[in-house]
């Protein structure tokens, strides 16, 4: 099981920390508490009870053998995000957010395939046939693709789901998601838009320990739906050989004695039949020039 949310963990990570009043949109009222010196305050029995509604969704995703696709460019986000992700084997972007990387896949999972391109000119020695300079125009560009696409070089297909770190600075991330009907989870400050958002979490995203503290709690739920679909591969790969072992195998059927053959009429005494029935029996079976054959030869036709 995830870790349990405890509301007093998120208080003293500063989850609670919204934006200054003047910055507010009016959009994230269900989810303030109070305003003091300035600053909102979030609700953090509310932020607790979405965080536990994300994590359900988070898990079945995650259980259905789908990628979570982590969106987080804010300095203070990269490194937790990239760090976590990494934990649960999901795809991340921590640099700029690359235009089109959802509505425009096809040609970033071509990018992608370049760097492994690339990677089997080193293997097979093509690389060293390159003059000096188009090796190092070649090691730049594999940086490049490394540092942009590195972390989604394993994303074979869309996203079945993206979380996202700042709505705000993420818009391009959500608009592309909201294009595909992608689900969006997100963690959304007090001066952020909600309506896009699926699954809203309401916290502070912009202090490294409020964005540590939610991450950690719904990378657990990720983890946990992943073991989960590993057992039961485990249990169905189990429950297979068992069924095979178990199958009896099909008996030899007893062999069938055969049947008596059937014992040969004994043979008619053709002599003892007058001529006349000679004859008709002959008749019966198609001999011809009855009328001039003797007993003799009838006999020996009928035989």
């Amino acid at each position: 099981m995830a870790n349990k949310i405890e509301v007093k963990d998120l208080l003293e990570a500063g989850v609670h920390f919204g934006h200054l009043t003047r910055k507010w949109n009016p959009s994230m009222a269900p989810y303030i508490y109070m305003e003091r010196n300035g600053i909102h305050v979030i609700n953090l029995y509310k932020t607790a009870a979405k965080i536990e509604e994300a994590n359900e969704a988070l898990k079945k995703i995650a259980a259905s053998g789908r990628k979570i696709l982590f969106v987080a460019t804010k300095k203070q986000a990269k490194d937790i995000v990239a760090e976590k992700a990494a934990n649960v084997n999901m795809p991340y972007i921590t640099e700029r957010w690359p235009g089109g990387m959802l509505t425009n896949f096809v040609t970033i999972r071509k990018a992608v395939k370049k760097m492994a391109t690339i990677d089997r000119m080193k293997k097979d020695g093509t690389f060293l046939t390159l003059s000096k300079k188009e090796r190092l125009q070649v090691d730049r560009l594999r940086a490049k693709l490394e540092k942009n696409l590195g972390s989604i070089s394993d994303m074979t297909r869309l996203p079945g789901a993206l979380f996202v770190v700042d709505t705000m600075r993420e818009h391009i991330a959500v608009k592309e998601a909201l294009k595909l009907n992608i689900p969006i989870f997100a963690m959304v400050d007090t001066n952020s838009d909600p309506k896009q958002i699926d699954y809203v979490i309401p916290s502070n995203d912009d202090a490294s320990k409020s964005i540590e503290a939610i991450l950690s709690h719904v990378t657990g739920a990720v983890a946990e739906g992943l073991s989960e679909r590993k057992s039961e591969k485990t249990a169905e790969k189990e429950g297979a050989s068992e069924a095979k072992e178990a199958a009896p195998k099909a008996e030899a059927a007893p062999k069938t004695e055969a049947a008596p053959k059937a014992e040969a009429a004994p043979a008619e005494d053709l002599n003892s039949k007058t001529v006349a029935e000679l004859k008709e029996m002959a008749t019966a079976k198609g001999v011809q020039g009855i009328s001039s054959m003797k007993k003799a030869d009838l006999v020996a036709a009928l035989s």
